[in-house]
C-alpha cells in the first residue's frame, strides 16, 4: 500500500479576520493535495473573526470550527490539533491564514513526516532566508536564542507557524499560553515529553497584507515577558 494512502491528514489553518485571503489559501491547499493520495481535510479554526472569514473559508472547501471569542493564536491552534486527535488523524499540519506559507511547503512537511521518526516538524524560514527582511531575521533569531536559553531547545525559527505533528504529538502535546508565545512553549513541552523535533527549510511569502498581519516589535516584547514569567513560575513549582 502506498504510504500516502495509510495516512489521514488534517491541514489546520487558524484564522482571525482573514476574509480577504482565506478562500485563496484554502483553495491552494486543496489544489495541491488533490494531486496526491493523501486522505485530507482542511480545517479552518475561526478565532472569533468579525468579518466574513467563515463564509470565505467554507466557499474554499474548508471545514470550519468557530470560536465565539478571540482566544489567540495558541488557543486556535490547540483547538485544531485537539479536533485532529479526537477524529483519528495520523498527521496534522498548521499554517498561517494570511498566505505566508506555500501550499507546496505544507505538502513537503507531510511527506517528511511519512518518511522519518519525527513528532514535531518546524518549517524554518531561517534555513532559506529568501524573502525575509534583515529585521525579521534578527527578531526571529533572537526569540529562537531565548527559547534555547530558557528551555534548552534549539531550532532556527522558533516562531514559525508552519508545523507538522505526529499522532503521538497530537495526543500528548499541550501548552498553557494562548498568544504568539505558544510557539516557543510548544517546543519546551515537546522536549519534556521526549518528542523528536526536527526542521526543514521553507520559503516565506511576504506581501503587504501578510506584513500588516504579522508580529510587531511590541508583540516580541510581550512574548519575551510571558516566556520568562512562565519559566520562573514553573521553576518554583507554581
Amino acid at each position: 500500500m502506498h504510504k500516502a494512502s495509510r495516512h489521514k491528514v488534517a491541514l489546520i489553518v487558524p484564522a482571525y479576520n482573514e476574509g480577504t485571503v482565506i478562500r485563496r489559501v484554502v483553495t491552494e491547499l486543496r489544489s495541491t493535495f488533490d494531486k496526491t493520495n493523501y486522505k485530507y481535510v482542511i480545517i479552518v479554526v475561526d478565532d472569533g473573526s468579525k468579518d466574513n472569514t467563515v463564509k470565505q473559508a467554507r466557499l474554499g472547501g474548508a471545514y470550519v470550527i468557530r470560536h465565539i471569542l478571540n482566544t489567540g493564536s495558541g488557543g486556535a491552534t490547540a483547538t485544531g490539533l485537539s479536533y485532529a486527535a479526537q477524529h483519528g488523524f495520523t498527521i496534522a499540519t498548521t499554517s498561517d491564514a494570511d498566505g505566508q506559507h506555500a501550499a507546496a511547503d505544507v505538502l513537503e512537511a507531510v511527506q517528511v513526516m511519512t518518511q522519518g521518526d519525527i513528532d514535531l516538524l518546524i518549517g524554518s524560514r531561517l534555513l532559506d532566508k529568501r524573502g525575509m527582511s534583515r529585521l525579521k531575521r534578527l527578531g526571529n533569531t533572537g526569540l529562537s536564542t531565548l527559547t534555547n536559553t530558557l528551555f534548552g531547545v534549539w531550532v532556527t525559527d522558533s516562531q514559525s507557524g508552519l508545523r507538522a505533528f505526529s499522532r503521538q504529538a497530537l495526543h500528548e502535546l499541550k501548552w498553557q499560553t494562548s498568544g504568539y508565545e505558544f510557539c516557543s512553549e510548544m517546543l519546551w513541552r515537546a522536549k519534556q515529553l521526549n518528542l523528536v523535533i526536527s526542521e526543514f527549510p521553507i520559503r516565506a511569502i511576504y506581501t503587504d497584507y501578510s506584513k500588516s498581519k504579522g508580529q510587531n516589535n511590541w508583540n516580541g516584547f510581550n512574548i519575551v515577558r510571558t516566556l520568562i514569567k512562565r519559566r520562573i513560575l514553573e521553576f518554583f513549582g507554581e
